[in-house]
């Protein structure tokens, strides 16, 4: 079977329905709230699990059974948040109140979490897309995660994930973070990286693999968005999940985010965005 062959198979099968998470790994899966995923470390049936992003809210009931359906009735071990984007905490609380687990978020992010500070207002001038066009609207007042939230080290360890390390990848925001294993290459991205385009509605819909830079609406430093690229591309991730759109894998993904991190500012930064220093 070649590559194409490959991807195309692992295409269908991520394609299924959502009515339960899809297996990526033996022991990573995901779950599409709508617009975002939600990812799931950890094997069937295993009681030490961490649940990585929350998706939308309204979404809590949902990725309770689809978390049930996969680990029975055990509460993860924790939940950890790549950022504090409204399409990735929107169900943190009722899921940390539902489970009692206490949820890691950067340093650099608490601020948006604790209702201290907002996001920046959505770009509606970038991308061209309906996502785009709408993001003004999307919500960005800082959520209260209260006494749920925590700090997590900003780089190296992460509680209850050993084989784990965390990247601090800034720049869609200040504390963004994505984790990788090195034992396997595999690369939760959050929104440092994602493979939908995402300023498109009719893209986020249909899925089509691509690797893209991090939502361009809300974005807030290219500059440091740039670093984050190439610092995920000299990983050399050989599976990725990301934020939004479907995991990717092998020759295809290794192209396509070199080619990122390369041309980083014709392929990701707006035209009407300053030019990058």
């Amino acid at each position: 079977m070649d590559k194409h062959e490959h991807h195309e198979d692992h295409n269908e099968t991520w394609h299924m329905s959502h009515a339960e998470s899809e297996q990526v790994l033996e022991d990573v899966a995901f779950y599409r709230t709508l617009i975002s995923n939600v990812i799931f470390i950890g094997k069937q049936g295993q009681a030490d699990w961490v649940l990585v992003d929350c998706g939308i809210g309204h979404y809590a009931k949902r990725i309770i059974e689809a978390a049930e359906k996969r680990f029975g009735n055990h509460p993860p071990k924790a939940i950890v948040l790549t950022h504090g984007h409204f399409d990735h905490v929107g169900s943190a609380e009722k899921l940390a109140d539902h489970w009692d687990a206490p949820i890691y978020i950067h340093p650099m992010e608490m601020d948006y979490v604790t209702g201290k500070e907002d996001y920046p207002v959505g770009d509606a001038t970038v991308g061209g897309g309906l996502f785009s066009i709408l993001s003004p609207f999307f919500p960005t007042k800082p959520v209260r995660l209260g006494k749920y939230i925590q700090p997590f080290p900003t780089e190296g360890g992460l509680p209850f994930l050993n084989d784990w390390t965390i990247y601090h990848t800034p720049g869609h925001t200040p504390g963004h973070i994505s984790l990788f294993r090195q034992n396997d290459r595999t690369l939760i991205a959050g929104d440092a990286i994602i493979t939908v385009k995402q300023e498109s509605s009719m893209a986020v819909f249909v899925q089509h693999q691509h690797v893209h830079g991090p939502p361009a609406y809300f974005t807030q430093n290219w500059e440091e968005a740039e670093k984050s690229v190439k610092k995920l591309s000299h990983l050399q991730p050989s599976v990725v999940i990301t934020g939004h759109g479907l995991p990717m894998e092998g020759e295809l993904l290794a192209e396509q985010l070199q080619e990122l991190a390369a041309n980083f500012k014709e392929l990701a930064v707006p035209k009407h965005q300053n030019k990058l220093h």
